[in-house]
């Protein structure tokens, strides 16, 4: 039996706390063994695992990793992941971190040698690719014919923008705390072109920047014969649209990549058909469900497959938002990596 145990009490867990725990419960040979926080988060650790029957509480990392976790899920602030990672990985665990895997594609890079290296199993919680639904689109993708546009747009008003218009800066909207909008919400959209199409020829950002950050921001990137158009806002509101045409007709989604619902495909001259293949109680369980199955089965090829969609959306996130003048503490500690974590 291996055992799990989740850095971070935020809102994410406890959001995925309880379909996590009851699927883990009723369908796999892996037990939610600990949850771990920090000081000051102590109460919410131990209310979280007597309501979810988790068995070991911690509020010291370090502490965490000499106990007998297997896998460690890391849920907690961007700027924090390459540190939490590397200090996981060198306890020989298994380490699935909430997006974006890190700050910088430098850093994601040192995780993934030394996650191959070491033979451990590291992966970005990443929804969209793993959606039933995108996995459609991939399906659909061929009938379309050469693909020639795609557009995307996922823009929702952060319920901390009023806060941070006022001078409170929360983790999301911080550069030191490598936020924004580009490495947040554009991030999904980027999984999906890039599932879709891998590397672009070119690309360039163009953020609408307050005080260092990109509260909202376009990034268009160029495939030769193909444009997209991703676009991403947490300072104002607008409809989800996805929309992939091509020469013998066109796909349609109007949920954000992260959910990635329904997908109307329509061809040329013929009838739209819809189809909806997410069936599942969380939109989070289906990664979930592959990263455990493949940790059991060994599967170390799909999971380094996925290593690999993930430093490369990571590697143009990188480059675009250095390019458009937004800069993170992390960009400073490049040259130090090595030293400071040797592989």
């Amino acid at each position: 039996m291996m055992k799990l145990g989740i850095v971070g009490t935020g809102q994410i867990v406890k959001e995925f706390l309880p379909y996590l725990t009851d699927y883990l419960t009723t369908e796999t040979s892996i037990t939610c063994h600990a949850l771990c926080g920090t000081l000051r988060s102590k109460e919410t650790i131990n209310a979280l695992c007597n309501q979810y029957d988790i068995k070991e509480a911690y509020s010291d990392y370090e502490q965490f990793l000499r106990s007998q976790v297997d896998i460690v899920y890391i849920a907690i602030p961007n700027h924090l992941h390459f540190e939490f990672c590397i200090k996981a990985m060198k306890a020989n665990k298994h380490v699935i971190v909430e997006k974006p895997m890190t700050s910088t594609y430098e850093e994601a890079s040192l995780l993934a040698s030394y996650a191959k290296e070491h033979k451990l199993f590291f992966y970005e919680a990443i929804s969209t690719r793993y959606l039933p639904n995108y996995k459609k689109i991939k399906e659909l993708l061929p009938l379309l014919g050469e693909i020639k546009m795609i557009e995307c747009n996922f823009s929702q008003y952060s319920s901390r923008y009023d806060a941070f218009l006022a001078g409170s800066v929360a983790p999301v909207f911080d550069p030191r705390k490598s936020g924004g909008t580009l490495i947040d919400l554009n991030l999904y959209n980027l999984h999906y072109i890039i599932g879709l199409l891998g590397e672009p020829n070119a690309y360039v950002y163009q953020p609408n920047l307050d005080r260092g950050i990109d509260t909202s921001g376009v990034l268009t990137m160029d495939y030769g014969h193909c444009k997209a158009v991703s676009i991403a806002a947490k300072d104002c509101f607008a409809p989800n649209h996805y929309v992939i045409s091509g020469t013998n007709g066109y796909i349609t989604q109007d949920t954000p990549a992260n959910s990635c619902g329904a997908v109307t495909y329509k061809a040329n001259k013929k009838e739209a058909l819809t189809y909806d293949e997410n069936h599942c109680k969380h939109r989070m369980l289906p990664e979930f469900k592959t990263f455990f199955h493949e940790i059991l089965t060994s599967d170390y090829t799909s999971c380094y497959n996925a290593l690999e969609e993930s430093l490369l959306v990571n590697k143009v996130i990188t480059t675009a938002r250095r390019e458009a003048g937004i800069y993170f503490p992390a960009d400073e500690k490049i040259l130090s990596l090595t030293t400071i974590c040797p592989l």
